[in-house]
C-alpha cells in the first residue's frame, strides 16, 4: 500500500487513483473505530482485578496521516514532493487546482502516522527557491479537496510538463564530491554549537567550523554547515545521516565553501 517510485515512472496516474479509493473505501477499523467493537458481550461479567487485554480496544485510532503544503512552485510536479520528503513512505500526492490551474498547494498521504511528525520537520525547508510550509490538516479536508476535484473533472495533476525535478543539493549525494563541508538540515532550533560538536564527537571540530543558519528573522532556520578537518573526514561524517539529535532525525549533504559563504551571509 506504500509508494515505491510510482510517481517517477511517468504513468497515466491510473494506478494512484486506485490507491486513493482504497484509502477512501478502508474499513472503519483502519484509521476509525469499528461498530460495536467495544460491546462483545451482551452481559457485563463482574470485574475482574486487572482488566483484560481486550479492555484497551476502545482506545481512540490513530489519527490519519495525511499533511498539507502551501507555497509550492507553480510548476511544481508529483516527483518534486517525493524527492521534498525523501526517506517518508508516500501513499498519495493529490495537487490542488483552482480554475483549472494549480494552487500552489497539496496534499500528501503518508504511510504511518508517525510519519507525520517527521514531515513537519520540512516545515519552511527550501524546493528550488521557494520555502515550502507543511502543516498538519485533516482527513476531511483531503477528501473534501478530492471530491472538488472530480466534480470539476481536473486531472490529478496540472498538464504533464517534462517533469522536472526541483533542484537542490539532495541530488546525487551519495556521489558528491566531498569538500569537507557538510550541510546539517532538519536540527532542532534550540540547537547551539555545542550539541552539533556532540553530535560529531567522533571527529575534531573546532567553534569556528560550526556555522548555525539564521533565517530572514535571524532565528534558526533548523540548517547548519560543519567544516571539518579534511574531505576524508566530511565523507567518514556521513554515517551520522539521518541519525537523531535530541528528538529530530537530521540529514546531511555534501556541501561547499560557496554554499556556505552564501548562508553565512544570510542569502
Amino acid at each position: 500500500m506504500f509508494y515505491r517510485g510510482k510517481y517517477g515512472d511517468g504513468g497515466d496516474g491510473r494506478d494512484l487513483g486506485l490507491k486513493r479509493q482504497r484509502i477512501i473505501d478502508q474499513p472503519p477499523s483502519f484509521y476509525g473505530a469499528s461498530p460495536g467493537s467495544s460491546f462483545m458481550y451482551s452481559a457485563s461479567p463482574p470485574p475482574p482485578p486487572h482488566p483484560p487485554s481486550y479492555a484497551y480496544s476502545a482506545q481512540p485510532p490513530p489519527p490519519f496521516p495525511v499533511v498539507r503544503l502551501r507555497g509550492l512552485p507553480f510548476d511544481c510536479a508529483e516527483p518534486d514532493i517525493v524527492e521534498f520528503f525523501r526517506g517518508l513512505d508516500i501513499v498519495d500526492i493529490l495537487l490542488v487546482n483552482k480554475d483549472g490551474r494549480f494552487s500552489g498547494e497539496a496534499f500528501c498521504v503518508l504511510g504511518y502516522p508517525l510519519q507525520v511528525d517527521f514531515a513537519l520537520q520540512r516545515n519552511r525547508q527550501s524546493m528550488g527557491r521557494r520555502y515550502i510550509e507543511v502543516f498538519r490538516t485533516k482527513r476531511q479536508e483531503y477528501y473534501s479537496a478530492i471530491a472538488d476535484e472530480v466534480s470539476e473533472g481536473q486531472p490529478h495533476s496540472p498538464p504533464r510538463r517534462k517533469a522536472r525535478r526541483a533542484k537542490s543539493s539532495d541530488d546525487n549525494k551519495d556521489s558528491a564530491e566531498h569538500t569537507g563541508i557538510l550541510r546539517l538540515r532538519g536540527l532542532p532550533y534550540s540547537a547551539g554549537k555545542d550539541d552539533l560538536i556532540d553530535f560529531f564527537k567522533d571527529f575534531e571540530l573546532s567553534e569556528d567550523g560550526v556555522h548555525i543558519v539564521m533565517n530572514s528573522d535571524r532565528r534558526p532556520s533548523g540548517e547548519a554547515y560543519v567544516e571539518f578537518a579534511s574531505a576524508e573526514d566530511s565523507k567518514a561524517a556521513m554515517v551520522k545521516d539521518r541519525k537523531t539529535l535530541g528528538s529530530r532525525y537530521i540529514e546531511l549533504f555534501p556541501s561547499n565553501q560557496e554554499d556556505l559563504d552564501e548562508a553565512v551571509r544570510g542569502r
